[in-house]
């Protein structure tokens, strides 16, 4: 994408066809030109109004209706691209909107590349590079904690921990250098404790957002929750029962799930994605070894694996194996049929977490929820009110390298190196940091971000 393009560009905010309203959006320096040419208010007025909504007639080069509709002019820098940009508020059809775009383009503008606008908001510093990711993640989020962490993001607290992180570092760099003029005398050690002071505090924060990056990916993305065990141990039950709908068929004949099947549900705010599997043991059936062969498959895709065994009729070899299965797989033991009494269960699962259920009268269903939500999630209402989590896997990768140039920096303190390898890693860090905000990141990075982008955003 050429930065240096500054041209008028045009594009749809809202998807033609699938709603009451559409609308086109209008960013550059012939915005109020294409506005004027096209939109003709109700009522006479001498100029447009800055942020005010008027209400006329879309027309074309001709005078010819296209739509009656509403019309803003928002003057740069009060705007999202802090560019001036008109909005066409019409009505939602997809020819409607289409034409409109179209008159736009035949007047001069050109069609904007996927996510242009937020990028031009980017370009004239109204946001960094972690905020623009954050308008991504809030027009993605899929449950009410994604959204709340999305919109922290979008708020900017990423770039404010960033920066703070950056002014331990400057404030260390500034140290070092002060001492690097005077290459005759050795650091003090009242200098060096306060420098180790200063990135012992920068390491800290990085872990701690290091750290945030499984929960916080977990909360944007959801949790998947695979349900295993051998046949017959009410799986599909538990499935149906977690839903409040028969989505799977439940039988006393053992493999009647033959293959996957996924459904999503939400724990207090928390995406999940259920998926019941066919009962794990050996058949001679090819279509239920296939359902078997999917069934392992999905272990290594899983956050957390509900391994349900029956603890009416108690554990056998079969649900020992299984567990092995699932490696080093989260693993939550959920003890069905618990309505009928329950087997002693051997020592080798005392070490899992257990929840006690029945799918059948719903017995204990509120505890595993609870439970699933808990292992992932800390058990206040609102986790993220208070926490910044990383949510971006480039975003972890930024802070893991920080962290590794950091780890260099202390090591270099204490063995007491040539202070300008110890300048060199705080600048290091310090470009890293540059990464998450867009600073100092590299135009692939840039390009590659805005590319997944709808064009109208």
């Amino acid at each position: 994408m050429d930065y240096a393009d500054r041209a008028t560009i045009a594009g749809p905010a809202t998807v033609f066809g699938q709603g009451g309203i559409g609308i086109v959006r209008l960013s550059g320096d012939r915005a109020l030109d294409l506005l004027q040419r096209l939109f003709r208010p109700r009522r006479h007025l001498s100029a447009f109004e800055s942020h005010r909504f008027y209400y006329g007639a879309i027309v074309d080069a001709r005078g010819d209706l296209i739509d009656e509709a509403m019309a803003v002019y928002m003057r740069g820098p009060h705007s999202y691209t802090r560019e001036d940009v008109v909005e066409f508020h019409c009505h939602g059809g997809a020819v409607v909107g289409r034409r409109v775009l179209d008159l736009l383009l035949e007047g001069g503008a050109r069609l904007a590349h996927p996510g242009e606008f937020t990028l031009r908001a980017f370009l004239n510093g109204r946001i960094d590079l972690s905020q623009a990711e954050g308008v991504m993640e809030v027009i993605g989020a899929q449950s009410l904690l994604g959204h709340k962490i999305a919109v922290r993001h979008l708020q900017g607290a990423l770039r404010e921990r960033c920066d703070a992180l950056r002014e331990l570092l400057r404030d260390a760099l500034a140290l070092v250098e002060a001492w690097i003029d005077f290459p005759e005398e050795d650091l003090d050690p009242a200098t060096q404790d306060g420098i180790g002071v200063l990135l012992r505090q920068a390491d800290e924060q990085v872990r701690a957002l290091l750290e945030s990056f499984r929960t916080g990916r977990v909360l944007r993305d959801g949790l998947g929750v695979l349900i295993l065990g051998r046949p017959n141990v009410g799986k599909s039950s538990l499935l149906n029962a977690l839903l409040g709908s028969a989505r799977a068929i439940v039988t006393d004949l053992p493999g009647t799930t033959r293959d996957t099947i996924e459904e999503q549900l939400d724990l207090d705010g928390l995406l999940v994605r259920l998926i019941d599997t066919a009962g794990l043991r050996e058949s001679a059936d090819l279509v239920e070894q296939e359902g078997v062969r999917r069934s392992r498959e999905k272990i290594a895709e899983a956050d957390l694996v509900l391994l349900v065994v029956d603890g009416h009729c108690g554990v056998r070899p079969e649900d020992l194996a299984i567990l092995d299965d699932c490696g080093d797989k989260s693993v939550l033991l959920v003890v069905n049929k618990c309505d009928l009494g329950n087997c002693e269960l051997p020592i080798s699962l005392a070490h899992l977490p257990r929840v006690e259920i029945s799918a059948s009268t719903g017995e204990g269903l509120g505890s595993l929820r609870r439970a699933i939500r808990e292992m992932f999630v800390d058990p206040d209402p609102d986790p993220v009110r208070e926490t910044l989590m990383v949510t971006e896997v480039r975003h972890q990768d930024c802070f893991s390298r920080c962290s590794q140039v950091l780890a260099r920096a202390q090591a270099a303190l204490e063995r007491r190196e040539s202070l300008e390898f110890l300048a060199l890693e705080l600048r290091l860090a310090l470009e890293v940091l540059g990464e998450v905000t867009g600073e100092t990141a590299p135009e692939d990075i840039i390009n590659r971000i805005f590319s997944r982008f709808c064009i109208g955003k």
